[in-house]
């Protein structure tokens, strides 16, 4: 099996040093197993691996939580631990008791409860790390930079990545980025994908939300997508998997807490009172994106009518994974206001506001960029602006507005 080379590698291993726990969480099947097992293997102590899919160990970590750390002592790394949140409060009194760093590594697939028990037990002695499945500068083996519109980083940056063409990059989209896929462990992207809705996000949905019927999930996963980089509507998502809306707002938010899509909030603040504040939805992975709207081929999906909102899913999600493996939280957003003005990323960081447009076109007109002045009116300084397209190299329009290809993120 070809593993993968991950960009969270030293920050694991660099958090392990001062943090007594480290909690990664993140999808099924992104590889948080894969790389902590690699690393423990690498550090040489001898850390145990647990995992609570294993209904026996499942059953002794949650009724007697304290046998369970007797058994398995520290250095552990214990997976899937939001099945048994009962263990944190004894995680809690070994750490205090203890005070080594590195005695815990721990894996969840259910972000939202897993914070919930977190939150309560260990305030102040646990990392957090969130790992998406590969980004394309891991697939890749680039370094990791989290994006920015520095220019003189981006020319360093362009002259260590090869350039890709439009057809390349949707390969790359319609193949999506699941680290069983890439590596190809599993032969047939549709048999992987497939197995994949089935296996893990059908049951987690299951046990998060009681009985599902899984033709009706399945077709809201399927409306979900569709919709992708598009404000949530509830009501046509609803209408298309014949569930009231209640349940669609539930299952969007079990999709956010698995981790399999994220929500983009619009920007605003107290001068600019006429934005729209529905989110936007994107997938972590387009591969699954491509899979469920039944694009056949890169070409197909290329070609086809939602080629702009797949580009914009990927470049995205790949802004939000630059950050994340990274160790860092993503601040973005996007803007729409009520006079239809739009930007379709907005990064907020050293008090300054760096708007993004995202363009299938490899030469882009300088109007792209106008509407940039919107923003302005923030209490926060515009930095430099950016339209990523396909363009074959790193250019700019002018001093505070550049043109960046999607490749390079």
């Amino acid at each position: 099996m070809k593993y993968i080379k991950r960009h969270m590698e030293e920050i694991v291993l660099s958090l392990s040093k001062s943090w007594p726990v480290i909690l990664l969480t993140g999808p099924r099947q992104a590889g948080k197993t894969t790389m902590l097992k690699e690393l423990a293997a690498r550090e040489g102590t001898g850390r145990k691996y647990v995992s609570l899919d294993d209904l026996n160990m499942r059953e002794m970590a949650k009724n007697d939580p304290q046998m369970f750390l007797q058994l398995h002592k520290p250095p552990v790394l214990i997976d899937e631990v939001q099945y048994a949140p009962e263990l944190f409060t004894y995680i809690k009194i070994h750490v205090d008791d203890h005070h080594n760093p590195g005695d815990f590594w721990l894996t969840g697939s259910q972000v939202f409860q897993l914070m919930h028990g977190v939150q309560e037990s260990l305030a102040g002695r646990v990392a957090l790390l969130h790992m998406s499945p590969l980004s394309q500068r891991e697939i890749t083996g680039a370094e990791c930079i989290p994006f920015t519109t520095n220019f003189d980083t981006l020319a360093e940056q362009s002259k260590k990545i090869e350039p890709v063409t439009t057809p390349e990059l949707f390969v790359r989209i319609w193949n999506g980025c699941m680290p069983g896929l890439v590596s190809d462990d599993f032969p047939g992207r549709d048999i992987f994908y497939s197995s994949y809705l089935s296996t893990y996000v059908e049951r987690d949905v299951r046990d998060l939300s009681g009985t599902v019927d899984a033709l009706k999930f399945i077709r809201f996963i399927t409306a979900v997508a569709a919709r992708c980089a598009q404000l949530v509507n509830y009501k046509a998502i609803a209408d298309d998997a014949d569930i009231d809306q209640i349940t669609c707002k539930n299952w969007i938010n079990i999709l956010e807490t698995l981790g399999i899509v994220f929500l983009l909030h619009p920007y605003s603040n107290n001068v600019l009172k006429r934005t729209i504040k529905t989110p936007k939805l994107y997938f972590y992975d387009t591969g699954l994106v491509c899979y469920l709207t039944r694009w056949s081929s890169p070409e197909v999906a290329e070609s086809g009518a939602m080629n702009g909102a797949l580009l914009e899913n990927f470049t995205v999600s790949e802004i939000m994974k630059s950050y994340q493996n990274a160790g860092k939280e993503p601040f973005i957003h996007y803007y729409r206001d009520r006079d239809a003005k739009e930007i379709n990323v907005i990064m907020e960081g050293d008090g300054k506001l760096c708007p993004l447009e995202i363009k299938k076109t490899a030469t882009p007109d300088k109007r792209l960029v106008r509407t940039f002045d919107v923003i302005n009116k923030s209490p926060l300084q515009l930095g430099t602006g950016a339209v990523l397209c396909m363009a074959d190299h790193l250019s700019a329009f002018d001093r505070e507005n550049l043109i960046v290809p999607i490749w390079m993120i």
